[in-house]
């Protein structure tokens, strides 16, 4: 059994000047990234990469057609590299536009066509959530089929994986708390998969602390509290991606990509709306196997008895709603006629995700989460 794998090399730097003078940008890299990002890091340094902001392709999470228009401007220039300086979206584009990419980027997703590297990849997120700059998974919505799926093979792996605090300056509250509880999720699923070694539950338990630990002092001190923890969420960030490229997300995720797809949810806001619901029914279904550990570890830090787990859960759904409100499904537009056809799809498209429940969850249960969150 492989125990740990980790491809990219991990560079640190506290500021983006240090990263520049350590790893130049030149004229033969492709930058993609945002403009509200390229003002104050990168034009101040003087360097002349190409440049493509992601932003002009479309807002929110990625898709087939953003990818698609992006790949057919990114030919325009002579390039050996591409630097992907962004949050989440700008990472997972960039992973695919570092490939051979067909017409198509949809034939990747679908595996009509095998993914192939071909250029370098250098990741550098400015967010604290996917941890994508070391895992190869790739998310898209693909508009064509009204859902969201993902790559996950070698080629999608980045070659640098660079962190800097710096850029999460201007991180806005809602995007801080949205990406920092889907690395919580991250270091959670991959902690109780069936494919969590010793090597990642180091990883998943430190990135779920340091989180814990930055999300206390938010609660006690205010949404400006997260500036001191930067550096810490963005580690943690890192460490639960790296605890789940080797060990897998799970249904949370899985049951996430249902209303990510259909009502552009963004990602762990999504992750977050699901996640107490499926942590009380592990709970429910084998109290006393790997979940054990973790409800200790969740009791210590909210400062709740252990003994009921679901107690613990409920515990940890008021102590994350301080920090962001959890809303009816049906808030966001989801219909009661859609919980079958959401249980459905979850199963059918998702069996990436679902091998690494904790314990398997029948058909039936799965929907059941649909109706009890409706």
């Amino acid at each position: 059994m492989q125990a740990l794998k980790l491809v990219p090399t991990i560079l640190y730097f506290d500021t983006v000047k240090e990263w520049a003078e350590a790893q130049p940008i030149t004229e033969r890299d492709l930058l993609v990234t945002n403009e509200w990002l390229y003002k104050p890091y990168i034009e101040p340094l003087g360097v002349k990469p190409a440049v493509i902001y992601q932003e002009k392709y479309g807002m929110g999470e990625p898709s087939d057609e953003m990818i698609d228009a992006i790949v057919a401007d990114a030919k325009a220039f002579e390039f050996d590299r591409i630097i992907a300086l962004g949050g989440g979206t700008i990472l997972d584009i960039c992973k695919v536009l570092a490939l051979d990419v067909p017409e198509k980027s949809l034939d990747l997703f679908t595996g009509n066509v095998p993914p192939k590297k071909a250029k370098a990849l250098v990741a550098v997120p400015t967010t604290c959530g996917t941890g994508s700059e070391v895992t190869n998974v790739a998310i898209a919505e693909l508009k064509s089929l009204g859902i969201k799926k993902g790559i996950a093979v070698e080629d999608t792996f980045a070659d640098l994986a660079v962190l800097i605090p710096e850029t999460m300056k201007g991180l806005p509250y809602k995007v801080f708390v949205t990406s920092s509880v889907d690395a919580l999720i991250h270091a959670i699923e991959s902690f109780l998969s069936p494919k969590a070694s010793p090597f990642t539950e180091v990883f998943s338990r430190e990135a779920a602390r340091l989180i814990m630990d930055g999300y206390k002092a938010v609660v006690d001190r205010g949404e400006d509290a997260r500036f001191d923890y930067m550096k810490e969420f963005l580690v943690a960030a890192n460490y639960a991606g790296i605890a789940f490229g080797n060990a897998g997300c799970a249904v949370v995720h899985a049951l996430a990509y249902s209303i990510g797809g259909a009502f552009h949810v963004p990602h762990g806001e999504a992750n977050y709306q699901f996640f107490a619901a499926v942590m009380k029914k592990y709970a429910a279904k084998a109290p006393d196997g790997k979940i054990r550990q973790l409800t200790e570890l969740l009791a210590e830090t909210l400062g709740v008895d252990a003994a009921d787990p679901g107690a613990v859960y409920e515990a940890l759904d008021v102590f994350l709603g301080k920090l962001i409100a959890r809303k009816p499904l049906r808030e966001y537009g989801m219909t009661e006629a859609q919980i079958d056809g959401f249980a459905v799809s979850t199963v059918e498209n998702q069996q990436r995700l679902l091998v690494n429940n904790y314990v398997f969850l029948e058909d039936s249960e799965i929907r059941e989460i649909f109706e009890e969150l409706y």
